[in-house]
């Protein structure tokens, strides 16, 4: 089994589990991801997903290329999932929100798969890259896409046309990671994280998420006039009524999801 996947508490926890390749994806790691995420987003109890890489060297060194199927790039691109890499990075039908535990290196598609996470938070050693124009391939997978969108542009480009490993700290700096701790406080981080939004509404959550994806290209006006379902569920839903009632009655929220 190359991804290991469980919910506990409301949080589902995917694991990348090819340490020996440090993480990286092939073929049958890409489908378990894309068969992972469909059953969260069938789920509604998920209310937070925390992706990351096993050991303590590799968040995800992007594909595996010994797992190359002798594709050309242009045959990769006309062919690549509508997804993106590992299935999430492009994806738009995933509702909840997702921490990227970054526990080393993100490269290449690994990058792309935290471009498609919503909060990041990396150990100080954790580094960064987009290394495809070294090998005579581009980032296809999304991060032509979307690192220009999240991060100053001409950092970006620099980036992708370099190929250079870029440090957490810097990472955080461009507006890209929230959170640089020490390695050994990676955990410790991540649950002050996962904690921050179990205390949110859950479909409060499902709503920013949408409308944030959904309206990037949109004029302020547009964006806020923008009714996504999920908006309207948040806003006529019972926990709109709880979270003020618990407010005035200064006691923690009752979520129910509904």
């Amino acid at each position: 089994m190359t991804v290991h996947f469980h919910v506990r508490s409301h949080v589902a926890r995917v694991t990348i589990d090819r340490p020996e390749r440090m993480n990286a994806v092939d073929t049958a790691t890409h489908q378990a991801l894309e068969k992972v995420w469909q059953t969260i987003e069938q789920e509604p109890d998920i209310r937070c997903v925390v992706l990351t890489g096993a050991g303590d060297r590799a968040f995800c060194a992007g594909a595996d290329l010994k797992d190359d199927s002798g594709q050309s790039g242009l045959e990769y691109w006309a062919g690549s999932s509508r997804n993106g890499f590992g299935a999430i990075s492009l994806r738009q039908s995933l509702s909840v929100p997702v921490i990227a535990r970054v526990n080393g290196v993100a490269l290449g598609g690994g990058m792309e798969m935290v471009l498609g996470c919503d909060i990041v938070v990396a150990s100080e050693s954790a580094r960064f890259g987009l290394p495809e124009a070294r090998v005579g391939r581009v980032p296809l997978d999304g991060g032509m896409g979307l690192l220009p969108r999240l991060i100053p542009r001409n950092v970006a480009v620099g980036m992708m046309m370099t190929g250079r490993l870029v440090s957490a700290s810097e990472m955080a700096h461009c507006g890209l990671v929230n959170a640089v701790v020490p390695d050994a406080e990676l955990d410790a981080e991540t649950d002050r994280w996962i904690a921050d939004l179990l205390a949110s509404a859950p479909l409060s959550l499902r709503a920013i998420k949408a409308a944030v994806r959904q309206t990037e290209q949109m004029s302020p006006g547009e964006a806020q006039a923008h009714k996504t379902p999920d908006l309207v569920a948040a806003l006529i839903s019972s926990d709109a009524e709880e979270g003020v009632r618990a407010f005035r009655e200064k006691r923690p929220p009752n979520w129910t999801g509904k």
